[in-house]
């Protein structure tokens, strides 16, 4: 293996372990400081390239983060560089899980713990509305996709369903009103 190839493995875990390390809430409170660091700092994918990997990662089994940060590695590394940004973003909590698993029992009772879980908690949602503005407005860019959008949210409020669902659904709408939008152009053409 070259020198150049165990750097980009290398980076590719350090930057994944810094996002594992700094990011609570779960795989959605993770977008944003993802959306910076992959999109922005580092230019592994485009935005466009993120939402791609976020829904193929609530389709697929496993956690959010684990599969976007997979998907990011393979791309640019190949199956090493997925194995590299899996095993980055999964260290930093196997090592805290573990250290406060030891601990917890200690502190749990603790006002100020839990006080300082609540404002954590808060924190976390405001990041996850920012990062969903900032997708909403690179992804809501037509009309398809804006009556894509509304189904998908007025679906998700009403009915309790897999996000699987959503995503393979909107994907077939996607296409489907693709392919009526060029039947129609057809037509007023001939």
């Amino acid at each position: 293996m070259t020198r150049e190839r165990l750097e980009a493995l290398r980076d590719l875990f350090v930057t994944f372990a810094k996002i594992g390390a700094i990011t609570f809430g779960g795989g959605m409170a993770m977008l944003p400081i993802l959306q910076r660091e992959v999109v922005v700092v580092r230019r592994w994918a485009t935005d466009e390239e993120l939402v791609d990997y976020y829904a193929l990662g609530q389709c697929t089994p496993g956690i959010i983060a684990v599969n976007t940060a997979t998907f990011v590695g393979q791309k640019q590394a190949g199956i090493p560089g997925g194995i590299a940004a899996t095993l980055g973003v999964v260290f930093p909590s196997l090592v805290l899980i573990s250290v406060i698993a030891g601990l917890i029992s200690n502190f749990a009772d603790i006002a100020e713990v839990r006080n300082a879980f609540a404002g954590i908690q808060v924190c976390v949602c405001v990041l996850i509305f920012n990062a969903t503005v900032k997708l909403l407005k690179k992804s809501v860019v037509d009309y398809r996709t804006a009556v894509i959008f509304a189904f998908v949210l007025a679906g998700s409020v009403v009915f309790n369903l897999s996000p699987v669902w959503f995503v393979l659904l909107s994907a077939a709408a996607g296409a489907a009103l693709k392919a009526f939008e060029a039947r129609g152009k057809k037509s007023e053409g001939a």
